[in-house]
């Protein structure tokens, strides 16, 4: 810590108990996004419950406890918000804590519009660097905006957060900071998430994508299964030169990485360089990221922006989702009305990747899952369940891909549409999808009825 901000550091150093204490009934607290959510302020601030009332906390994706929710279980004193259901939010959802539907590039405006507005934001950070800057970690998204406009600005330090380098907006200075909470119990280990075990499904599908990518193709996907099984698959491969630019780092492309097929040489913007707004994966990822000039971070409205993905040549975007109905209507974020995840970028980088020269977006779901009764249920449904969310419309979808087959529903008709998704529907369900699409007007008599 260089001598010319220590005694300013020092002079901003209170517990979380008092950082707690500065929140006011009414108040809107800013808890942040995913890794960057404080954990001792908010157990102080769970202490505080039967003091306040009315007091409004945002957070998205955290995959800490939330204690203010143990604290107050039916949301007398807390109402709490969420850009993105993380598994552990999702239990909160109608009770405690409530979805704010987002376009995830959009977030940052938010703040700086005022749409959504901040008393204080509370969030950890890496400790104060040789020339006064905490950095955020793997996790720009918004963190930056919400600095710029809150009324109090308060981090949590841990020295176990890795240096994310930017980019920009990776950091907050200290002359931006009105306090700084040191706390043992904010001094934790980065959360890992591991991968579920990939599948034959997964690698079907997998197989399917990466015969359709290039040279020099610009990738974004998300986490999972399916996404992993393509990261093995090209690392597998004879591709080379590839480059990335997604909203979320993860351990699919670290080993893309290590196997020598990531170069971003061909890359229009951030040549040379792997672009994210957020990561999440093991700790070797976290440990790859640490001071590594080959990452840079960037807010999410840059990563997720349709302008600057677009401008990457051969831009492929590759994510999954719950349910897509006859018309090509995507839904990835709840079952009917009960809420799963949220929109993410999903619908920006299926469109920005289409935009892109060369560029290809796929929507990857295996054909069938397992009911809670052992029975075996079609995602490709005549109608998406009521209820369910539109996440990327069908105007927008490019490639559908399942185990069965890959199809480009671009240019095609609502009768051709049906006709293409019933063929990489799973077998058993297809002649009732196409007595469904009789029923909606959408199938003609001389469709193919089997195309497998």
């Amino acid at each position: 810590m260089a001598n010319s901000h220590l005694a300013e550091y020092r002079s901003k150093r209170i517990s979380a108990d008092q950082a707690a204490a500065l929140v006011k009934s009414g108040d809107y607290v800013e808890f942040g996004y995913c890794l960057s959510k404080a954990i001792a302020m908010d157990k102080a601030l769970a202490r505080r419950t039967h003091e306040l009332f009315d007091v409004n906390v945002h957070c998205s994706n955290t995959l800490t406890k939330v204690h203010i929710a143990e604290a107050d279980p039916r949301g007398e004193h807390f109402t709490y918000s969420t850009g993105h259901c993380s598994t552990g939010e999702r239990s909160l959802m109608g009770t405690f804590g409530f979805y704010v539907p987002s376009s995830f590039g959009q977030n940052p405006e938010w703040f700086r519009r005022s749409y959504r507005p901040v008393d204080i934001v509370m969030i950890q950070t890496r400790p104060m660097d040789k020339h006064g800057y905490f950095n955020f970690g793997p996790s720009a998204t918004f963190l930056k905006a919400c600095c710029e406009m809150a009324k109090t600005v308060v981090v949590e330090v841990n020295d176990k957060v890795p240096r994310a380098l930017g980019g920009r907006e990776e950091a907050v200075h200290l002359s931006d900071v009105d306090y700084v909470v040191e706390d043992p119990e904010a001094c934790v280990d980065y959360y890992e998430v591991k991968s579920p075990p990939i599948t034959a499904v997964d690698m079907k599908i997998a197989e399917y994508v990466v015969s359709e990518l290039e040279d020099g193709a610009c990738l974004q996907l998300g986490i999972g299964g399916m996404p992993n099984a393509v990261g093995k698959l090209i690392a597998q491969s004879d591709l080379k030169d590839l480059g990335i630019h997604t909203e979320m780092l993860c351990d699919a492309m670290l080993e893309m990485h290590k196997a020598g097929k990531v170069t971003g040489r061909r890359k229009t913007n951030g040549r040379g360089k792997i672009v994210y707004t957020f990561a999440l994966g093991s700790r070797e990822l976290y440990d790859f990221i640490d001071d590594n000039p080959t990452l840079a971070m960037f807010p999410v409205d840059y990563t997720n922006s349709l302008r600057v993905i677009s401008q990457n040549e051969r831009a492929v975007s590759i994510n999954s989702a719950i349910e897509v109905d006859l018309t090509g209507q995507v839904c990835s974020e709840s079952v009917g009305t009960k809420h799963i995840s949220g929109s993410g970028g999903q619908l920006e980088f299926h469109w920005g990747a289409y935009l892109s020269p060369g560029g290809k977006a796929f929507i990857c779901i295996g054909s069938t899952y397992e009911g809670k009764k052992g029975e075996t249920i079609s995602r490709i449904k005549p109608i998406l369940t009521p209820g369910g969310v539109v996440t990327t419309p069908r105007p927008t979808v490019n490639f559908l891909v399942t185990e069965y087959g890959k199809v480009n529903l671009k240019g095609q008709s609502t009768w051709e549409r049906a006709e293409r998704i019933i063929s990489v529907a799973h077998p058993d369900f297809r002649d009732e999808l196409v007595r469904e699409a009789e029923k909606l007007g959408i199938w003609k008599k001389s469709n193919k009825r089997d195309r497998s």
